[in-house]
């Protein structure tokens, strides 16, 4: 057991940090040990996850599981997998569904975590939120941009994606590249990040 990594996720879990300004209040939903493998860098978390307490626990976390070639019970390991949204909480919706993820959460909290997190093979930056984040400047002017170049930043350990959500259905039909020359690398090289 890691007890200083323990007590840091408990502290995370406890953040009071936006309660006010919350419509369902704090409820922090992440997943990380030192041992996970890949990491998954979101944007927030959906009402249904807030309700549940599990991340990705909605169609796009099924959507998600079979992009990356994994099962569920594998996705939830967190000695595996590492789930470190932008914004740990429920954000709210507004009139084009879910808001961004405040913006006091990551600067507070991924400095702390993130380099407690040594095993990491792999790191996917989902939505555009996630890719601003982790690729800075180093990312296109669109999310689209950001993800036709992920050869280029997977050098670098990250690979950029969409959201999952099954409102990006239409984006997946622009993009059938995607799916074609995208997917099996991606499904490779999680297999390759959590293998031994």
């Amino acid at each position: 057991m890691n007890a200083p990594f323990d007590a840091l996720m408990a502290r995370i879990r406890a953040c009071r940090l936006c309660e006010s300004r919350l419509p369902l209040g704090c409820r922090p939903v992440l997943q990380a040990s030192p041992r996970a493998r890949l990491l998954i860098v979101s944007q927030a978390p959906g009402r249904r996850v807030h309700e549940t307490g599990i991340p990705f626990d909605d169609p796009s976390g099924e959507r998600l599981c079979g992009w990356l070639g994994i099962d569920r019970a594998v996705f939830h390991d967190a000695a595996r997998v590492a789930i470190v949204p932008m914004g740990f909480c429920f954000p709210g919706t507004g009139r084009n569904g879910d808001l961004p993820p405040r913006p006091e959460c990551a600067p507070t909290w991924h400095p702390r975590l993130l380099p407690r997190l040594e095993r990491l093979r792999l790191t996917l930056a989902i939505g555009q939120y996630a890719q601003a984040g982790l690729l800075g400047e180093q990312r296109g002017r669109t999310l689209t941009e950001t993800v036709q170049a992920w050869r280029q930043h997977l050098q670098r350990g990250v690979l950029p994606l969409p959201h999952p959500s099954p409102r990006n259905r239409l984006w997946l039909a622009r993009n059938p590249w995607f799916e074609r020359d995208l997917l099996p690398v991606l499904r490779a090289r999680v297999a390759d990040a959590l293998a031994g």
